[in-house]
């Protein structure tokens, strides 16, 4: 569930992988694998997540409609 969040959320600022990569300072490779859920989100990378979206962790994770 995360995986689609994140490309939607991703989608809507216009953003590419690459793009949403470094500013979560990491690769395109590993938000590929987050939006493919190949890769689980560590805690660290869920905050970054939330706070660049402004997002709840409830609300990423697919546990509560925002």
């Amino acid at each position: 569930m995360y995986g689609q969040i994140l490309k939607e959320l991703r989608k809507e600022k216009g953003w590419s992988q690459d793009e949403l990569a470094k500013q979560l300072n990491t690769s395109q490779r590993t938000i590929s694998r987050y939006e493919r859920e190949l890769f689980d989100l560590s805690t660290d990378m869920i905050i970054k997540i939330c706070n660049l979206f402004d997002i709840t962790s409830d609300y990423l994770l697919g546990l509560k409609d925002e």
